[in-house]
């Protein structure tokens, strides 16, 4: 029986009900002392688990109650009845726990379409185990919000993605960017009506330029008709005003779209990484010429490795790993500022890893690209940052660069779960809610030190500081964006469990969704986008 021809909506494993008929004519009291019996004993002899010879429930359990792959392995080293094979379908000789892991991996979107050649590639490229391939897929929910709302703070424009998969863009539209079908810049979010009936689930913007990834693994892209082009380049023989899938991609089923200044780079679900137009006198990471719209496969390190997420700077890429001893990050591209996390400042042709993490015990589950520099935050909750440090956007007390990653040592009374970067600036999201910012204070984009507060608002943090001002909203914060751009003023966006969304920073071309009174091109303090992200 193949798995793919499971019942339920979910494509979840058969659940057999089991009926105990010599239970239905003896007395209350007869029923409560045979139940006991049967409890822990089988009726053959003692010590038999009666739920061996037929382990829906358990399984049922195991998955409803949505265990780490990590519990499911914790499982299988307590007793022989969760390792061995459970003679259970779709593959009687799978284990209970590896059972209970393919069982939560078919209710996912990314596999279900997959064909059961395909679902044996992924888990033998995963490691060999159902438990390696919920792991992976897990791990690139949690740090890309994959199927979940989110907002995406552009270089002068803005997106947001509700949970439902509708997409809203507002700001700058000298390229189309915002896929109205026009060139006319918009203050108030609207929605992008060409694309009902079809699902998105995340975005990508960059300089006058927008990608959206669907829940089919199509890429639809609008704005400037290049995939190359520099940010302060010409606007190309032609822009598309409304989104038009990526034809070259169609043959990939792609989860998450990153833009960089030089570069675009995809990332599929068999976590494979491909650029393109990455090329010019470097050529980094692979063969291939600037305006290239093909995509390649980044070759190295990373052509057996799975990825769970990137993340591209100006003119290099992160890429989070995740492999059976552990997750780790690799980079490659331009070493300026020793953004790439080696040691030194030179150019790194194809994917290295950065060996750090090793080295401070940390294990990586979120990754970020600032402009020249960029974060991660470990499993444990510490949150590290290397590259250029102007203005403090390391956090570290000063402006001095660090060209391997660096514990941020001020942050270590918080646990975080997520981390942005921009151009010179960092924000950090606690396991509670609460935000921190550091670095550049241009254009009030780090959302503190207002003039209400008896401050300079363009003040520079070299620390992190906690973001009061969010703090008043009272809402616990899951998300923050904010622009990854050395050639447009930033602006912010701050993301709410309950779906609310607010921004502060530069709003001269609408970006910040909402409207500014006469005179001004920025809001210091966060205010709410009327826009239901839920």
């Amino acid at each position: 029986m193949d798995a793919t021809t499971s019942r339920g909506a979910s494509s979840s494993l058969p659940l057999h009900l089991i009926v105990d008929d010599t239970l239905a004519l003896v007395s209350p009291l007869q029923q409560s002392f045979q139940r006991s019996q049967r409890l822990c004993f089988g009726d053959a002899a003692p010590g038999e688990f009666p739920l061996a010879a037929n382990p829906s429930i358990v399984l049922h359990v195991l998955t409803s109650c949505n265990l780490e792959p990590e519990d499911l392995a914790h499982l299988e080293a307590t007793c022989t009845f969760f390792r061995k094979p459970a003679n259970f379908p779709p593959d009687f000789d799978l284990s209970m726990s590896e059972l209970a892991a393919l069982d939560m991996c078919q209710k996912r979107a990314i596999f279900k379409p997959m064909t059961a050649h395909e679902r044996e590639l992924f888990k033998q490229r995963c490691g060999g185990s159902w438990k390696l391939v919920l792991r992976f897929i897990m791990a690139g929910e949690a740090c890309c919000r994959r199927e979940k709302s989110q907002a995406i703070a552009g270089p002068g424009h803005s997106i947001a993605v509700t949970a439902s998969g509708a997409v809203y863009t507002f700001g700058s539209n000298n390229s189309g960017q915002l896929g109205h079908g026009n060139l006319e810049e918009e203050w108030r979010p609207r929605v992008i009506r060409s694309l009902q009936g079809i699902r998105i689930i995340q975005a990508a913007a960059g300089a006058g330029r927008t990608m959206l990834v669907s829940d089919a693994g199509r890429v639809y892209a609008f704005g400037k008709d290049s995939f190359g082009e520099v940010e302060y380049g010409g606007q190309g023989s032609r822009v598309v005003t409304t989104p038009q899938m990526v034809e070259s991609l169609k043959d990939i089923y792609v989860v998450q779209a990153a833009i960089g200044n030089f570069f675009t780079a995809v990332l599929s679900r068999e976590g494979r990484v491909y650029t393109f137009s990455w090329g010019n006198d470097t050529r980094l990471g692979h063969q291939t010429e600037p305006n290239d719209v093909q995509p390649h496969l980044l070759t190295g390190a990373l052509e057996n490795i799975p990825v769970v997420q990137i993340a591209a700077g100006y003119c290099y890429l992160l890429a989070l790993a995740c492999q059976p001893t552990g997750m780790s990050v690799y980079s490659v591209g331009c070493g300026l500022g020793g953004k790439l996390g080696h040691g030194s400042r030179t150019d790194e042709k194809y994917p290295r890893l950065i060996e750090q993490f090793q080295n401070l015990n940390i294990q990586p589950v979120v990754v970020a690209a600032g402009a020249w520099h960029a974060a991660v935050v470990g499993k444990d909750g510490r949150v590290c940052t290397w590259g250029w440090g102007r203005y403090g956007c390391l956090g570290h007390g000063n402006e001095e660069c660090e060209s391997v990653p660096k514990v941020v040592e001020a942050l270590s009374g918080v646990k975080a779960v997520h981390v942005a970067t921009g151009d010179y600036t960092t924000f950090v999201v606690s396991d509670k809610g609460d935000v921190y910012s550091f670095g550049c204070g241009e254009s009030s984009s780090l959302g503190h030190n207002t003039i209400i507060e008896g401050n300079n608002r363009h003040t520079n943090v070299l620390s992190p500081e906690l973001v009061t001002s969010l703090k008043r909203v009272n809402e616990r914060m899951v998300q923050i964006s904010l622009t990854n751009s050395i050639y447009w003023n930033a602006h912010t966006f701050a993301l709410t469990d309950s779906g609310k969304l607010y921004a502060f920073g530069a709003g001269d071309k609408g970006q910040l969704g909402t409207e500014l009174v006469a005179q001004q091109s920025e809001r210091g303090t966060p205010e709410r986008v009327e826009i239901d992200l839920n």
